[in-house]
């Protein structure tokens, strides 16, 4: 499934573990690897810290608790190299303990290594980003849209999100259930448990993230090379790059299982049959571990400075990361400022959330994976952490300062406003605190900043609201992500 990019307010005991050193010429001493780890562990900042407000910090062992998340596994890079790598907690419950080798399912992580591997066919002139894909497929054809007459769709447009295809990401098959073919799931078939793969709107025009646009890639990739998809990967990007306990193989084979950690629930309950199947495996079909993915990362960035190509040319590189509209390069987000440049991609399926990030040019990054629902909170924590431990020039907690309201302006304030019909944030005010709740979510402090724009302190979000002229307010607008989406007074 697709990391969420839709607006809301939670991007909703004793622990064993296993550590990794990386020993190379460019290491940091043990003692300083040690206080790194020290810092990360022990100290896991909310998103947003109050000004002459004590700096709370929550110990990793008991995020995980709090989270019911059974398994972490981390692996930082620190001046280009990886400097650590480290597992916690069990593989499920009661069972043996992560390592730095156990193996998740990175969700929608897979497509941008997969990105890179459609790259490769691109340097090699067996596709082209910017010709009717239809050209390519031969196994199946993008139906022609009524929404968008005669409009052609290009390798480029799904690789960056703007193609208007429809079907944001997969649930997977759970076990026992039967799996669709590729054709099945594009065209929506029984057993597939999607809709139909089809274009509703003008290519090129808007960025609409899809999964669904990645799993036609799939089938280009397929027609185009005549092999199975996950043997194309292993040998044109996974190899070669060293990722060697990483597979696109659907379901995993039996003999991997045995390191691999199971899926859980939100709950704390496991995903029943284990591990979902995905067929869509360029969506959503990687397994493998945070050091496998910091080798991606540090292959981006060699790759970019000229230093190491082993699948994609310098050139091909900043094409990959030659942002578009929505800030998303060809399979990966970017961000950062212009001196400190970096690019990311999340990922969730049925149980199992990570997050990695690299810098173009300064030699960092990390990776962290989960095995529950709600581990990319717990994601990005660890790596505000390590931001902070590195100290990064992203990625810490914002600072903000608090300010006094009196009640009776916020009385003014209480009320639902919906932001989309399936969305609403009801605020209530409980003596002098404001508090919000949004909907299917726990309720949550608000903080004035203003008079009229109030911070959350859960997550890195601001509310503002837009008084009448007789100060009740009339609606709000909520600040996250990057996103501004308003919100009406009901």
């Amino acid at each position: 499934m697709a990391r969420s990019r839709y607006p809301a307010f939670i991007l909703v005991a004793g622990i064993a573990s296993t550590a990794v050193h990386a020993q190379t010429a460019k290491s940091e001493p043990e003692s300083q690897v040690a206080q790194r780890i020290h810092s990360v562990e022990t100290c896991l900042p909310p998103p947003v810290i109050v000004t002459n407000e004590p700096k709370p910090c929550t110990s990793l062992s008991q995020r995980m608790a709090e989270l019911h998340i059974p398994a972490v596994s981390i692996a930082v890079i620190h001046n280009g190299v990886i400097a650590w790598a480290k597992g916690y907690g069990v593989r499920q419950t009661g069972g043996a303990p992560v390592d730095a080798d156990t193996l998740f399912q990175a969700g929608s992580i897979s497509k941008p290594v997969a990105a890179m591997g459609t790259l490769h066919l691109v340097q090699e002139q067996k596709l082209s980003l910017d010709a009717d894909i239809n050209a390519t497929l031969t196994s199946w054809k993008l139906p022609a849209s009524t929404s968008a007459p005669g409009a052609v769709v290009t390798l480029r447009e799904l690789l960056t999100h703007t193609a208007g295809l429809t079907v944001h990401g997969f649930p997977g098959y759970a076990s026992g259930v039967p799996v669709p073919s590729l054709v099945q799931v594009l065209n929506g078939e029984a057993p597939a448990n999607t809709a139909p793969i089809r274009l509703d709107s003008i290519p090129g025009k808007e960025w609409r993230y899809s999964g669904g646009g990645y799993t036609v890639m799939q089938q280009m990739v397929i027609d185009t090379v005549k092999e199975p998809y996950p043997q194309f990967l292993h040998d044109t990007v996974l190899a070669p790059i060293g990722m060697s306990h990483s597979t696109y193989q659907q379901p995993l084979p039996a003999s991997l299982l045995s390191n691999a950690a199971m899926p859980y629930n939100a709950d704390g309950t496991p995903v029943p049959g284990g591990p979902h199947t995905y067929p869509e495996m360029a969506a959503a079909g990687l397994w493998t571990t945070p050091s496998d993915l910091c080798l991606y990362i540090l292959e981006v960035q060699n790759s970019l400075a000229g230093k190491a190509n082993h699948v994609l040319s310098q050139a091909t590189t900043q094409t990959m990361l030659t942002a578009g509209i929505g800030n998303w390069g060809l399979g990966l987000e970017r961000g950062g400022s212009t001196s400190d440049p970096w690019f990311m991609h999340g990922g969730v399926n049925a149980g199992y959330e990570s997050l990695f990030l690299g810098y173009d040019h300064n030699g960092n990054g990390a990776a962290v994976m989960t095995d529950a629902q709600g581990g990319s909170r717990m994601a990005a924590e660890i790596m505000s952490a390590i931001a902070l431990a590195y100290d990064w020039p992203d990625w810490k907690p914002v600072t903000r300062t608090q300010v006094h309201v009196d009640p009776s302006v916020l009385a003014r304030y209480v009320g639902t406003y919906e932001l989309h019909p399936n969305f609403r944030v009801t605020f209530t005010l409980e003596g002098d605190q404001l508090m919000t709740q949004a909907t299917n979510q726990p309720k949550f402090p608000v903080y004035p900043e203003s008079q009229t724009k109030f911070f959350l302190t859960v997550v890195d979000g601001e509310v503002e609201f837009f008084p009448d002229d007789k100060g009740q307010a009339s609606y709000i607008v909520l600040h996250q992500g990057g996103q501004s989406v308003k919100g009406i007074r009901k």
